[in-house]
């Protein structure tokens, strides 16, 4: 069937009741905006569709007006299956809600599972969520109590005597896919978008399945114009293509319109790093790039974990290391807020199961990450704590299977105050929340898994480092100036090991001139 060319609002009518609907989309990158903004007003208008079920393997949204955020209306969306529900906060709040059946999957398994669709393959197998709450005889991924008396979607299986989970595949009807430019043909090329993502895996999986691909584009050209080393989809992938009708639905990122050096199209000048006020994060950020190793390939998580990269330009030591992305990338700058997920002058884009595929191999040798909770057993939760429900993302793919991984979070949160200089370390006001818990709400990182991996796991906090033992976590560096029982045992509400070689924390971190770490 020749690929046809429609209206957004002629594409939104296409979908019907009860459909499976998937879509790629890294915060704004890649993302589809002007046809879930159509199908958002065709509910509103008509009720028209209902109940549908969406799966995403990243995180489409940022704020409050942006990617699956239009969707979050009750009785337009039945299920959710997908990675991340962060950075669309209308929809996490429906599951909060208990508005709608949730499950949260690991980016790397969603992304994965996409492909093996593709060939019509049952699921997937992988250890990927093993010991956390993904873990069936934990809570199986399921988010709400809505979820719990559904069918469990996530089974345990043996394979040679070790532990695997089973993801079922869960076939789809409709693809919303976001892309640069459409041949005549249909043909559809990506070269100005921020990362491949998992756009062929989703196409392969809806036609599959049987089937409908929309792909909306900035603008159509003539048939043979394209690159062929460029056209991510070919045509026979896709049945209707969408030209943006505005360029606000045409940016690479929710907060860039257009920059050649975040596609790789050119070399941009990075420009100068201004050097960063010495804050808890940034105190944080200096600990943590103390064990960065030249030739290091790296990983780093949204948050105070960038710190280490701010850490790493200003001591001059970042070009001894390759940094990734989740969603395909190496080298170049990995960007930050609502630029997430892209990168200035990469060096490197490949699709994103192939990365995330890289990251559960263990070609990560390092990983700088946050935490929301931390227990005395050493476990982490990022993916729900209190009225906040970010989903996992990519988290347990990064920190499951990398042999150093490396926690960064204030010590205590919520009105933190802190002064430091001469070397060291003041607590002039105290967070509300401490951070350090009995038993962590959800587990996203698994200390007894990583026990078993034989993994290295350090948990950095502005004044005082941690790392996990068999017994739990031990306390083995504490900030000059800060008073052991005071500012550190006082907030936990379990007593950790200390370290009989207990050391304070490098003085240099706690001052305004640059550390030296470049050799």
């Amino acid at each position: 069937m020749a690929v046809k060319f429609l209206t957004a609002k002629e594409a939104a009518e296409l979908v019907p009741d009860n459909a499976t609907l998937a879509s790629n989309g890294f915060l704004g990158g890649g993302f589809a905006e002007e046809l879930v903004v159509e199908l958002e007003n065709r509910f509103l208008a008509s009720g028209k569709p209902r109940d549908l079920t969406l799966e995403f393997s990243a995180a489409p949204g940022g704020g409050t007006e942006h990617g699956f955020n239009h969707l979050a209306h009750e009785g337009l969306v039945k299920k959710v299956f997908g990675a991340h529900f962060g950075v669309a906060p209308k929809l996490y709040q429906m599951i909060l809600d208990n508005k709608i059946i949730a499950y949260d999957l690991p980016m790397g398994v969603m992304a994965s599972l996409f492909r093996e669709m593709g060939a019509k393959r049952p699921g997937i197998i992988s250890n990927v969520g093993i010991g956390t709450f993904i873990d069936p005889r934990l809570e199986g991924g399921k988010m709400n109590e809505k979820t719990k008396p559904e069918k469990d979607y996530i089974k345990l299986i043996n394979v040679k005597d070790k532990d695997y989970l089973f993801f079922e595949a869960i076939p789809v009807d409709y693809a919303f896919i976001g892309a640069t430019y459409a041949d005549e043909k249909g043909n559809i090329s990506i070269e100005k978008e921020v990362s491949r993502l998992d756009s062929l895996a989703i196409a392969q999986a809806c036609k599959a399945n049987g089937g409908k691909v929309i792909v909306q584009v900035h603008d159509v050209v003539k048939s043979g114009d394209l690159d062929p080393m460029k056209v991510e989809l070919a045509s026979t992938l896709v049945d209707y293509v969408v030209v943006a009708s505005d360029d606000k639905y045409r940016k690479q990122t929710v907060a860039t319109q257009y920059n050649p050096g975040l596609s790789g199209e050119h070399r941009m000048p990075a420009g100068s790093v201004a050097p960063q006020p010495l804050t808890a994060k940034k105190i944080i950020g200096r600990r943590g790039a103390m064990e960065l190793r030249n030739g290091s390939i790296v990983n780093l998580g949204v948050g105070i974990p960038e710190y280490v990269s701010l850490v790493a330009i200003e001591e001059g030591i970042i070009n001894g290391c390759t940094m990734t992305v989740e969603d395909g990338i190496f080298g170049g700058g990995p960007q930050s807020g609502l630029d997430f997920g892209s990168s200035l002058n990469p060096e490197s884009m490949i699709p994103m199961p192939d990365m995330l595929n890289f990251y559960d191999g263990g070609g990560l040798n390092q990983c700088f990450l946050g935490f929301a909770e931390l227990d005395g057993s050493g476990n982490v939760n990022v993916s729900k704590f209190g009225p906040v429900l970010p989903g996992c993302g990519g988290f347990i793919d990064i920190s499951q299977n990398t042999k150093e991984v490396y926690f960064c979070g204030t010590f205590t949160a919520a009105g933190l105050k802190i002064e430091a200089k001469d070397g060291e370390l003041h607590i002039l006001q105290e967070g509300k929340v401490d951070k350090i818990c009995k038993a962590v709400e959800q587990i996203s990182f698994s200390a007894k898994t990583a026990i078993s991996n034989g993994d290295t796991v350090l948990y950095i906090t502005e004044r005082a480092v941690f790392k996990l033992t068999d017994k739990g976590i031990e306390l083995i560096e504490i900030a000059p100036g800060v008073d052991l029982e005071k500012d550190v045992l006082a907030h936990m509400p379990i007593r950790p090991i200390i370290s009989k070689n207990l050391k304070k924390m490098d003085a240099r971190i706690f001052t305004d001139e640059k550390m030296g770490l470049k050799q």
